[in-house]
């Protein structure tokens, strides 16, 4: 398995899942009141946790495909920095996420670079630079801070109240569940 073919699937799992989150979220009390709502004071609402899980997976895309980032990537900086402000609305979110899904899916296909042990330099808005190899930016960054962001967006919908559950962030797993092993189902069903 490639490192892009780890990476596509986990992205497009989790912001799929985040999307139904936040349709849920839609249908409840205080819905346009969500996409500001926050864990703490110092932590960001849900509308840039929502844009910066997109960010991540759309520069760990580009990264393992040795591309530059598109405009995108930084439109949604700026929309996830001024969040505070103008957190937009739960379909603006979700038109980003589709967005989102819809690039992953086409970065995921063509050749990809595959050498987990290639050199990649990622820097941070501070001004620090990390060498790293593919597979340690994989498993150290690219993964670690795209789930914080979903997470952090699972976290701020359930203290919300948005009825959400663990089937909810883990619904594709059901597509592995052993027929006739699902709580009161029986073996015949």
């Amino acid at each position: 398995m490639t490192l892009l073919e780890f990476l596509a699937p986990s992205y497009l799992q989790m912001l799929g899942a985040l999307s139904g989150w936040l349709e849920k979220a839609e249908k409840s009390d205080g819905a346009d009141a969500l996409t500001g709502a926050r864990l703490a004071d110092d932590m960001f609402p849900l509308a840039t946790q929502v844009r910066f899980a997109c960010v991540q997976a759309l520069e760990g895309m580009h990264r393992l495909r040795d591309e530059e980032f598109p405009p995108q990537v930084a439109a949604l900086l700026d929309e996830g920095r001024m969040a505070g402000d103008a957190p937009g609305t739960l379909a603006d979110a979700r038109a980003r996420l589709a967005e989102t899904l819809d690039a992953v899916r086409d970065l995921a296909s063509g050749p990809v670079p595959d050498d987990p042990d290639r050199p990649v330099a990622h820097a941070i808005p501070a001004g620090m630079v990390f060498d790293l190899t593919a597979g340690q930016y994989v498993r150290d960054w690219a993964l670690p801070q795209f789930y914080f962001h979903v997470m952090t967006a699972y976290a701020i919908l359930r203290a919300n109240d948005v009825e959400l559950g663990k089937a909810d962030y883990v619904a594709h797993m059901f597509a592995y569940l052993r027929p006739g092993t699902m709580p009161g189902e029986s073996e015949t069903a």
